[in-house]
């Protein structure tokens, strides 16, 4: 019996040692988060100098109007695109459906900033649209309007067409796991297709509407190309200007803090919106939800409704970036090679850096979820704070660690170190690394959530502890969610412009900034390649989030 306690004192020890790595791993995740911010909170608290008050006079209602405009803007656009078409495919049966059912998804591989650099050229005064109107009609300046496509408006119209895959995604999936016992109910009680859309499905969907609407914001406020593109003044330019333009670092941070509380009152409000508004229908496999076959005219409108999104926010894009390319006729910059393995090696070491920290985190969760949830939602914050903001904070901390590092060099060597972190890779890394810890988190919960506990259970009666349940239980049963994972982050970090733009080592490109400054500087025909190959990339994950958003099986029948 003694020794029987003994031992068992000795597992319980073993495993608290154990817990306590994974809780120390977990804090040290959140802390990735946590200090860059801590640092912008820091900033903003100084003394302010004469510019402060200037931008406060001049620009920054400005960039509240704008930045807040263009976010409600997106939120209305990708609502209304996302959920019409997640209705269409997850409760109507028409011709190409089960084609559109992916092809809605190709939009994601499009970084905002090559959408706008497209539409800017194509819909311009001196574009190719205005220029054969006014030769077709004869028209002048003045003869005709058109709208401005370089505005807000501009801008709401081209990010919206970008990201509304978020909220398809998660509303399709809503839509078609409702009880099939709710919708046959409303349909026994005589109500057509348009009043259960408006009174049974939007309502148990409103959840995930409120997460796709909120993941397309935090993109829409991470946003710096549309903007810069379409000189429009928003928190990410501003912030951008008065680092590198005007050198005032405390001014970068005051703004840097006002979008952070913009950020964070998004957030709450999308919280806010899921805890007051909790939907559990009932699933009813058992009975699939019968599709509205659609025939004739109705058919054909929603062939029309899933084209138009896919045509004019991905095909009509990538084929316009293949023509300059073609047209242009120029042989490829030698440059261009080293700019793909620049951007390639970043991207990779990113995906390793981030999914094992992920990892990592998870599994605490899975060890001891009391005491890991609170520093895993910490860390998996960080895709809800704009680059911009991040690259602020870890600028600022990096400079804080590279001057207490070269004093100390000094006073024990009588030499000094220089700048060891501020401009190096790590530090693009460990941005990439805070940015999108959550993106690869959420890929492993799920994942997580299909692995019983009576495997850990059975694992431990077998004397295997958490390290060995790792590597020997979880690690081959989480393989596609890892896969996943991998996917999302390493072409989040291909697509990824404002962080990159601001710590990227002197004179080291990316796909990203080449595209974004080739564009910025009129230089069409040479943004094309680098746009073309991050679109390219972008495709990946759209085949794995194909397959893991896929549907159950809807039977299609006529109504009655």
């Amino acid at each position: 019996m003694r020794l029987a306690r003994i031992r068992r004192l000795g597992h319980a020890g073993r495993r608290i040692r154990s817990l306590n790595g994974w809780t120390w791993t977990a804090s040290g995740a959140s802390l990735l988060l946590v200090a860059p911010l801590l640092v912008v909170l820091f900033g903003a608290a100084g003394p302010a100098n004469d510019l402060w008050p200037h931008l406060v006079d001049t620009v920054l209602a400005g960039y509240v109007v704008n930045t807040v405009g263009i976010a409600f803007g997106v939120a209305a656009g990708t609502a209304v695109l996302g959920v019409g078409t997640a209705w269409l495919i997850a409760m109507c049966d028409f011709p190409g459906r089960s084609m559109f059912a992916w092809a809605l998804i190709l939009p994601l591989a499009l970084p905002g900033y090559v959408a706008a650099f497209v539409y800017g050229d194509l819909l311009e005064f001196a574009g190719p649209v205005q220029t054969a109107l006014r030769d077709g009609f004869g028209w002048v300046k003045d003869d005709y309007w058109f709208p401005a496509v370089r505005s807000p408006l501009g801008a709401i119209a081209v990010l919206s067409l970008v990201l509304y895959p978020y909220v398809y995604l998660l509303v399709q999936t809503a839509f078609a796991t409702q009880s099939a016992t709710l919708i046959e109910t409303g349909r026994l009680l005589g109500r057509g297709p348009l009043t259960i859309f408006r009174t049974l499905a939007i309502p148990l969907a409103r959840p995930a509407l409120a997460a796709g609407c909120a993941l397309a914001v935090m993109e829409t406020l991470n946003d710096i190309g549309v903007a810069e593109l379409f000189g429009i003044g928003t928190f990410t330019t501003g912030i951008y200007r008065a680092w590198f333009g005007l050198g005032d670092v405390g001014a970068a941070a005051r703004l840097a803090t006002v979008l952070l509380l913009v950020v964070l009152a998004v957030l709450w409000a999308e919280r806010r919106l899921r805890r007051t508004i909790r939907y559990h229908p009932e699933n009813d496999r058992s009975r699939p939800v019968s599709r509205y076959a659609l025939r004739g005219r109705r058919s054909v409108l929603a062939i029309v409704c899933c084209a138009l999104p896919v045509g004019l926010g991905f095909a009509l894009p990538a084929a316009v970036l293949i023509w300059w390319h073609v047209r242009a006729g120029a042989p490829v910059d030698p440059a261009f090679v080293g700019i793909v393995f620049n951007t390639l090696g970043l991207a990779l070491g990113a995906t390793v850096l981030t999914v094992g920290i992920a990892g990592l985190v998870v599994f605490g969760l899975r060890l001891d979820p009391a005491i890991v949830r609170p520093f895993a939602r910490t860390a998996g914050a960080g895709y809800a704070i704009p680059g911009v903001v991040v690259a602020v904070g870890i600028l600022g901390l990096c400079s804080l660690l590279d001057h207490a590092l070269d004093s100390a060099s000094h006073a024990m060597f009588g030499t000094g170190t220089g700048l060891l972190l501020s401009g190096s890779v790590a530090v693009l890394l460990f941005a990439y690394a805070v940015r999108f810890l959550a993106v690869s988190m959420n890929a492993l919960e799920s994942s997580y959530h299909r692995i019983p506990g009576s495997l850990d259970a059975a694992a431990r009666t077998l004397g295997v502890f958490p390290r060995g349940i790792l590597l020997r239980v979880h690690v081959p049963l989480l393989r596609s969610g890892v896969a996943t994972a991998a996917a999302l982050v390493f072409v989040e970090v291909m697509k990824e412009l404002p962080a990159t733009l601001i710590l990227r080592p002197f004179d080291f490109n990316t796909l990203a900034v080449r595209a974004f400054e080739m564009a910025d500087e009129e230089r069409i025909a040479d943004a094309a390649l680098p746009a073309l190959a991050i679109v390219a990339a972008g495709l990946l994950p759209l085949i794995v989030l194909s397959r893991r958003f896929r549907q159950p099986q809807i039977r299609a029948e006529a109504p009655s």
